[in-house]
């Protein structure tokens, strides 16, 4: 059986810590900022930890 191709567009979008987490950056973040606070800005700023059914799907897709 062949080998599967890992998931281009979650291969972008999403990293694998060393410990196995699954880290995705946040959306919302690309256009129409002047209406956003700034404490909305900040607290969307770097990669958040995601879990459950979501991480599984996702390693998969990455062949983890």
């Amino acid at each position: 059986m062949p080998k599967l191709k890992t998931h281009s567009g979650t291969k972008d979008r999403v990293k694998i810590s060393k410990n196995g987490k699954v880290r995705v950056g946040s959306a919302n973040l690309n256009h129409f900022l002047g209406k956003k606070s700034g404490s909305r800005k900040r607290s969307l700023r770097g990669l958040k930890t995601r879990h459950g059914k979501f991480a599984k799907n996702v390693k998969k897709n990455l062949g983890v």
